[in-house]
């Protein structure tokens, strides 16, 4: 019985150990997402940040659905974007299950109307503090880094 307890702390000394060293591995939280536009370029204003606005079509669009796993989902662009951009998704679901609130649809509306009137899905617009227009993207294939690397690009050109 002693032995089972012993083999029983170890293990759970070695899990929690395990679990601090995932968690000190973490570059930097979740970024945090603005959902209208005005409030984006208020918060850009006030930090001399340029905007980076995603239009996705989260439950039918696939490059929004890749362009969302492979490089906004990943930490390693949460730490670029965290001291470079401020960010603003606008989502256009389909699914019934997925449809986002009146008022959230007619932010997105109103955001699509300035600066995504193509309809194009996924559109990446990178904004001065502003509101000029800086570039336009969408998704791109290569993950995080090479992302993060073509932004940097966009932005050196302005």
């Amino acid at each position: 019985m002693r032995a089972l307890l012993n083999s029983f702390t170890i293990s759970l000394f070695i899990t929690a150990s395990v679990g601090v060293q995932v968690s000190w591995g973490q570059t930097a939280p979740a970024p945090a997402w603005n959902t209208s536009l005005p409030e984006a370029l208020a918060q850009a204003k006030a930090s001399q940040k340029p905007v980076l606005a995603v239009f996705s079509g989260s439950d039918w669009c696939k490059p929004c659905m890749q362009l969302k796993q492979e490089v906004f989902d990943q930490p390693e662009f949460a730490s670029f974007a965290q001291d470079r951009f401020v960010l603003a998704r606008f989502d256009f679901p389909r699914n019934k299950k997925n449809r986002l609130a009146p008022a959230q649809t007619k932010l997105s509306e109103e955001a699509a109307a300035q600066l995504n009137k193509e309809g194009a899905f996924p559109a990446v617009v990178l904004l001065s503090p502003e509101g000029r227009i800086l570039g336009r993207t969408g998704y791109r294939p290569g993950g995080a880094a090479a992302y993060d690397a073509y932004l940097t690009q966009l932005l050196a050109k302005k």
